[in-house]
Formats: structure tokens, C-alpha cells, sequence
């Protein structure tokens, strides 16, 4: 499974919403995320659960990556939610609350020999103490081949704080700046797409996009989001700048003179960039051609 897609902007949809649901097909978001865990109360789950199935059977998403969010794997929904997401056949399941690797093989078992779950991602989302202390391991589950559907990473940022009961001043994230470099760094080591967590004051557009810029500089992919106005800004910032685009191409095509064909350095505009330089603007470009492909 290929992560190389935007996923610059993930909106959270209530299960149980319909009316939210239908508006998501009409939103330039990245991907939707049916969410079966925090944003369900527990007496209308199984109601939500069926509502999920037919609405991505319905389809209608287009582009959108289509994700299902389960309820952890210490609940009583879990096994149900699961149940339910072999049979929607969302592109992603978005496990809740992981706190270890065996929570990816559990997961794994369930969608393993069938037929209809082929293609079928699973996003892991670290919300704990426990779950970013070992998200490392978590990470490197991918490694193993019940762990081979494992595609990226996304943070709980709230329920972090929550529980570690760390406080931010001025909505600065500097006390958890190091938590947030870790797990884009267990990410990255295996090939991992990594998400940061949502930001709760939608109508704070300046607070928003600048926590969506910390958030690229630590490595970040993309925001998870709650709210349409989210949208743009997230896009606008996770997505590939004229600049670069620009710096991508002026890169590519240094290297391709035949006067550099040999050449492990180069002077461009002033810096020195290097052959893995290329590699860097080649991405650029494929994910901003990813980006047309979803207009």
C-alpha cells in the first residue's frame, strides 16, 4: 500500500450524523473518518454502526479516502465495530486507543482471508501515555506479516493532555514538542504516514493554522479536523507550495544536465543541494499531481 496520497486534511464525522455525513461528499477534504468511538454515546452505537454501513456503502465520496473509526479494543463494541467495518469495507479502520502491537494483530485477524476486506487499511491512533511510550513498537508492527496493513499513524492530542495532565500556556504545544517529534519519528522509520491531532476552537482560524505549521515543520502530513472551516487551511498549509514546486522543479532539472550527470553536488540559487535532493523534489511533485487528481 502506497501512503504517498494527500492526507492533508482528515475531517472526524459522527456516526450517528447523518446530515454530516452527506455534507462530506461535498467537502474538499482529503479523507472522512466515520467515527463509531468518543463522538457516539454508547446507548446509540449499534444504531451508528448500521448507519456507518450504509452510508459508505452508499458511497458518493469520490477521491476521499474513506476511513471507519472503532472502539478500542477493551470495549465491549470492539468486536462489532469490527464485524461492521468487514462488512462496509471502508478504505481504512482507524483503531482507537492503541496501547500495544498485539492490538494490531488482533486487528489484522479480524480482516485476515477475506476476500471483501482486500485493500483494507488500518490507521492506529495513540491517545495514551501507554500508547505513545510504546509507539515505537507500535510503529514497527508493520514489519511482521500480521501487521502488514498497518498505513500510518494518528495522534489524540487531546486525550494526551488529558491524561498526562500537561498543561499548555497560550495554546503552545513547546511542553509536548518532544512526544510530537518521537512519534513522527517512529513513523518515518517504517514508512509510515503520521497525523496530528484536532484542533477544538474551530473558529480560531489563527490559532489553527498556526498549530497546522508547527505541525508540517515537525514532519506532520496532515491535520485531523472537525469542522468544514478546517479545510482550507489545512490543505493550503500540509500541500506543497508554489515555492517548492518551483524549488522541486529547479532541482530536478539541474541534475539532468548532462554537465551534472556525474556530479554529487550542485550550487542552486545560492545553496548547495545534493543527489538526495532529487528524491525530495520528486515527491513534491507526485503528491501535488495527486492533489490535481483529487479536483
Amino acid at each position: 500500500m502506497s501512503n504517498l496520497r494527500p492526507r492533508r486534511s482528515v475531517l472526524y464525522i459522527p456516526g450517528s450524523n447523518t446530515r454530516a455525513q452527506a455534507k462530506g461528499r461535498t467537502l474538499p477534504v482529503d479523507a472522512v473518518v466515520f467515527d463509531l468511538e468518543d463522538s457516539v454515546a454508547s446507548e446509540v452505537k449499534k444504531a451508528a454502526r448500521e448507519q456507518v454501513i450504509e452510508t459508505i456503502r452508499e458511497g458518493g465520496y469520490g477521491n476521499r479516502e474513506v476511513v471507519m473509526r472503532v472502539n478500542a479494543a477493551r470495549t465491549e463494541f470492539y468486536e462489532d465495530d469490527m464485524t461492521a467495518a468487514v462488512a462496509a469495507r471502508p478504505d481504512a479502520v482507524l483503531l482507537s486507543k492503541v496501547e500495544s502491537v498485539a492490538e494490531i494483530f488482533a486487528a489484522e485477524r479480524h480482516l485476515r482471508g477475506r476476500p471483501e476486506t482486500h485493500g483494507i487499511a488500518l490507521w492506529a491512533m495513540v491517545e495514551t501515555a501507554r500508547g505513545l511510550q510504546d509507539i515505537a513498537n507500535i510503529a514497527a508492527s508493520v514489519r511482521t506479516p500480521e501487521g502488514h496493513r498497518l498505513a500510518g499513524l494518528v495522534l489524540g492530542t487531546n486525550d494526551i493532555l488529558r491524561e498526562t495532565r500537561v498543561k499548555l500556556v497560550d495554546e503552545n504545544r513547546g511542553p509536548v514538542a518532544a512526544w510530537l517529534s518521537f512519534a513522527v519519528l517512529a513513523a518515518r522509520a517504517e514508512g509510515l504516514f503520521i497525523l496530528d491531532g484536532v484542533y477544538n476552537d474551530f473558529s480560531n482560524t489563527t490559532g489553527f493554522e498556526a498549530e497546522c505549521e508547527e505541525a508540517r515543520a515537525l514532519g506532520m502530513d496532515g491535520k485531523t479536523i472537525i469542522h468544514p472551516n478546517q479545510v482550507e487551511p489545512a490543505n493550503r498549509i500540509f500541500g506543497p507550495s508554489e515555492a517548492e514546486l518551483e524549488d522541486a522543479r529547479a532541482v530536478i532539472e539541474a541534475f539532468s544536465r548532462p554537465e551534472n550527470a556525474a556530479r554529487g553536488v550542485l550550487s542552486l540559487n545560492g545553496r548547495m543541494i545534493e543527489r538526495m535532493h532529487i528524491e525530495v523534489a520528486q515527491r513534491a511533485l507526485d503528491m501535488a499531481a495527486q492533489i490535481d487528481a483529487l479536483k
